[in-house]
Parts: structure tokens; sequence; C-alpha cells
């Protein structure tokens, strides 16, 4: 066990486990202390690397984050001590890794409920090689104005209110986190405040033991009296007794030791900690405040009279020239976090995104305000979740089923066309699954795929204005513009597209208007006039038909209908539709294994 000071103002630390809370607290503790570097050196995440990026100050920073606790310390040699965060399962392994490191000097060991018989061999192994371990199951502890392990010690506000941003004369040592913070302010109002606290964990088998913090003390020139705080249960508090006995401690300790009111149970009664249970007559509460008080430790007949006790012993010491007070310091502000900040209305900060169409705060993801689970409950279709997500409302039934006729009949359209070419080729490169879908959505444009907005665009303008078919067409060929909407490569007047027909049958069956499909078929009718393949195709069918679902369902307005046609919403059916089938087509390359590409050069022709 060190025979001296554990922490300085230069101690830096590794954190294993990373959480983000005692890691900021750490930070903050440094800069209020006025250190020129952050305490933590970095940061030990099992299986991932990288950086971490906190606050030291009004500064941000980047903590590296090792994989491993050997990489941890051979990057960081001069941090030598180990804060384990890992659970009751893994903290035992982790601690003693570390401690079979040559750098790492202290281990704090944070959570609870770690095996005795691992605990045992931490002990073992710490005491053969000079090192010490904190806890299990402790908070850690605090060097004041110098350094402190995670969360020791509580808020900002706490360790400023109890003077810990600066030294005083005061050595405590508690097997209790919580009643050290409560122990801090209590010596902080009726001294010059501690000089180092350390709570050694509420298990039966602590890593170190009071009386081995006690002596540390002893040695500690700057510490000029000690406090200790026990509890019933174990004998931990004898070895205490014996070092007074034996005057190894030449300081004034104030001891009390928690637990008194047990007596008053019939049964025995398990406290907060594994440790704190009477196991008999010499592990009461009362038979160690006693065997304390005759080892020449100034024990008070209460708790509620420690706090006077302590105080009366410092004023000795002070009135004796032992110790000087502290002089008080100023510490500086700590920036407060932006989001405690505005949680406290101190400040308001501008949002970066604006969603209106889901929610996922709460209990469950909300589409257009409509709980997922409604949506389930509901047995509503992808339609109704496209009408939520796309138009932010509840459309009719109709209307969700049209949408989920677009997807099925535009989902493929075999192998040879532009789009399914481009992730095939793609995906016998080799290339991943949304390498080889993203190659095909990029050939979606004007002359593949993406004439459906056009086609709802030109055929609503000309329908609004009146325009006869002729009219509209004639006045499209002067300006050199294709109809959208109106031709195939393959299709003929008397070969109609098959999808084409099943859609104006569904309308015409279900809409209560197709006034811009008939429009549509007349002008298909003037164009078969002029060439046989000028048939109404796909695009032509769903952009019309799109606009006799938005203006017939009574839903939405004309600013609206005319904003949905602008911003691409129809071309948005046809790229989630195609996107099923450039996924199997993928899917298909990929299972038959096929080979790299090579387009064939008779079918190129090669001239100058």
């Amino acid at each position: 066990m060190a025979t001296g000071q554990l922490f300085s103002r230069t101690t830096q630390a590794l954190f294993y486990n990373y959480k983000q809370l005692p890691i900021q607290r750490m930070l903050d503790f440094d800069f209020l202390c006025g250190r020129e570097t952050p305490s933590v050196a970095g940061i030990i995440n099992p299986g991932a690397e990288g950086f971490q990026k906190l606050f030291f100050g009004q500064e941000e920073i980047a903590i590296p984050v090792h994989s491993t606790i050997e990489a941890a310390c051979a990057a960081h040699p001069t941090a030598d001590v180990f804060i384990n965060f890992a659970s009751y399962r893994s903290a035992a392994a982790s601690s003693m890794s570390a401690l079979k490191q040559p750098t790492i000097r202290v281990v704090a060991i944070i959570a609870e409920g770690v095996p005795e018989s691992d605990t045992k061999q931490l002990i073992a192994y710490a005491r053969s090689n000079n090192k010490v371990v904190i806890g299990p199951a402790t908070v850690g502890g605090i060097q004041a104005g110098a350094f402190k392990i995670g969360d020791t010690a509580g808020t900002i506000d706490n360790i400023v209110h109890c003077k810990l941003y600066r030294p005083g004369s005061v050595g405590f040592v508690s097997k209790s986190g919580g009643m050290s913070n409560e122990m801090y302010n209590t010596i902080a109002r009726v001294t010059d405040g501690i000089y180092e606290g350390i709570a050694i964990g509420g298990d039966v088998f602590p890593g170190s033991t009071l009386s081995d913090h006690i002596l540390r003390f002893n040695n500690i020139p700057q510490v000029k009296m000690m406090v200790v705080l026990g509890e019933l249960g174990g004998r931990d508090e004898y070895s205490l007794v014996e070092a007074l006995k034996q005057g190894k401690v030449n300081k004034p300790v104030v001891a009390w030791v928690s637990g008194t009111c047990a007596r008053l149970f019939k049964s025995e009664v398990q406290f907060g900690h594994a440790g704190a249970k009477s196991g008999g007559e010499m592990e009461s509460a009362q038979a160690k405040n006693q065997a304390l008080r005759e080892a020449g430790a100034v024990v008070p007949t209460s708790y509620e009279a420690l706090e006077i006790t302590i105080k009366e012993t410092f004023e000795q010491l002070v009135e004796e020239g032992k110790i000087t007070p502290v002089k008080e310091v100023k510490p500086p502000q700590i920036p407060e976090d932006l989001n405690s900040a505005i949680k406290s209305g101190k400040v308001r900060a501008p949002t970066h995104i604006i969603s209106t169409i889901s929610d996922d705060r709460g209990e469950e993801p909300c589409y257009a305000g409509v709980p997922m689970s409604s949506i389930v409950e509901q047995g509503l279709g992808v339609g109704d979740v496209i009408s939520l997500l796309w138009f932010k409302r509840s459309l009719p039934r109709y209307c969700t089923k049209f949408i989920e006729i677009c997807i099925m009949l535009c989902a493929d359209h075999g192998p040879c066309v532009s789009g399914a070419h481009n992730t095939i080729v793609t995906a016998r490169a080799g290339k991943d699954l949304v390498s080889s879908l993203v190659s095909g959505l990029l050939t979606i444009g004007p002359r593949f795929g993406g004439a459906i907005d056009d086609a709802a665009r030109y055929f609503k303008d000309a329908y609004d204005r009146g325009l006869t078919p002729y009219e509209f067409v004639e006045s499209m060929k002067k300006k050199g513009i294709r109809v959208p909407g109106i031709g195939h490569r393959i299709k003929r007047g008397d070969n109609r597209d098959k999808r084409v027909e099943l859609l104006q049958l569904f309308a015409r069956t279900n809409f209560p208007s197709v006034k811009y499909m008939e429009y549509a078929v007349q002008v298909e009718t003037y164009t078969l006039s002029k060439a046989n393949n000028l048939v109404l195709n796909v695009d032509g069918a769903i952009g019309s038909l799109f606009l006799d679902l938005l203006a017939g369902s009574g839903m939405f307005t004309k600013q609206e209908i005319d904003e949905i046609v602008e911003i691409g919403y129809l071309n948005g059916l046809f790229v989630l539709a195609r996107s099923i089938g450039l996924i199997g087509h993928t899917f298909d390359q990929k299972r038959l294994k096929q080979p790299l590409y090579r387009h064939p050069w008779e079918d190129v022709l090669y001239t100058k």
C-alpha cells in the first residue's frame, strides 16, 4: 500500500467503459481547480477506437479512445490512475489487467457486487506489487484542488459549496460515497476544508482499508487532522484501533461509526452496503466507537455531535499554531452546458432542422401525429404510411390503394431498361447493395422514369387553361418539347401497356372524378393519329391520375396541388417503386455469382 499522497495537480487517469457525465465532471473539476491539462488522458472502450469530444472549460477537446487497456497504457505512459466503470461482471478481469500494467499505480472500481473471491485476488496482487485499489462499490476519491475520480463529490455546485476547488487541512476517509458528500459539506462548514477524501467502498472486502488511508494521511504534511466515518459490520475499524494504540498515528483523528440504531431492531438488519451488517457485538457500531475512543480517537456521543467535534478539534489546532487556515480564493465560473441552460430557461437557441412529418420523442414514433401502434392496430398499409409521411394526412382508402398499385406496377420493368442495366453492371463489379441501388437510381430522369411530374405539370396546365388536345400538342411541338407521358419504345396503339389499362380501370371505378385522365386520353387519341407509338405511357397515366386523386379527394387546396407537382412528389413514387426492383436485380446477380460485365465489342460501332 502506498505510504503518501496518491494524487496531484498533474495526475492523469485512464477511464474504462465510457460514461459521458462522470468524465465531464472530472474535466469541469480540472478547470475549476485551474489545472493546465485535463485529468482524463484517454478512454478505453473495448472494441472501439477514435476520439470522444468533451469540454475543458470553454474549449472543446478530443480525448483519444482505445480498444484495449494495453494500447491505452502504451499511448499514455504518464497516466497512472485507472478508473473502472465496468459492470460487476467484468470489473474484476479488467481491473486485474490494469494492475498488471507497469504504468498503473491506482485502480478505482466503481461497480457493486464484484464476487468476493475476485476482490481478494485483486487485493493480494495489489499489495504484493505496492499498488492501491479503491473499491469495489466506491464513488472514488478526491484531492481538493488537484484531482477527482468520476462522480466523487457530485455536481460542480456541491464542489464549490464544499470548497473542494482548493486544498484544506483535513484528510477524510469513509466507507460510504453518499455520506462522503455529506461530510465534505460538514467539514467545509467548520474547518478550512479537506485536503484529500477517499470512499473505500461498502463491500465486505474493500481493496484498501480505513487504516490504510489514515496511515497515508499521517505521512502527508499538508494534512493536519483526520476524520473517519465507519459503519457497523466487519472489523475494518479495529485495524485503525491497533494503529492508534501502536502510536503509528500522531495527528488528531475524529471518528464516528454509524449504525448505532441497529440495536433498536429485534433481528439482524442489513443496511445499504454489503458489509453494513453486524455479525456480533464486536461488529456493532457501539463497540467500534468505544474501541476507537479508548485508542485515542476523538469520538462524539452521536452523529449529530460529529460536526461540533470536528469544529472543536480544528479550532484547537489553529490555536496551537499547527494549522494556518487556507485563504479563500474565488474559483472560475464553469460554462454551463447548452442543454441544461435551455432547460433552465437561461438561454434560447435556434434549432437546426425542422420536421413536420414524424416525431421520435416519447414512447413511440409518430407519423404525422399518428402513433406507430395505431398504424399497426388499424391494419394500415404502405400507401397509408406514404400518405402520412409525404402528404401529412390520412388519405381515403381508394387513394392509398392507388398509391400501392402504382408501386406494384412500377417496381420493375425487366433487366434491359437503363436503370436495371446500371444496377446489374455495378452488382457484377462486386459493389455492395447501396452502391448498386444508387447506380440504378441515378439513371432516373426525364428519359427514364422521371417524367411523371412533367406529365402532370403539362397536362394540368393545358387542361386548366382550356387548351384542346390539338392546341396543346402543337404548342409543345413549336417549343421543341416532347409531350411528357406520351410515347413508348415498344407499345403501340394496338398493343397498349397493360399497366396503363389497370390504372385507368381502377380510377374509373373508384375515383370521384377523372377529368385529367380523360384529358390525357384525348391527347393520346390525337398523338396516335400522328404515330402509332405515341401512346399514353405509365408516366402519363400516373401523372394525370394523381392530379385527379389530389383534386378529387377534396383534401388539397389548389396551391398545395401546384406545390406537390412542383416539388417532385410524383417522381418520388417511381423512385420508391423502382428501388424494389433494383434491389431485386442486385440480389439476383449476387445469388447467381455473375462475373464482371464487359460489353461485347461486336455491339459497338467503332468509327472515326
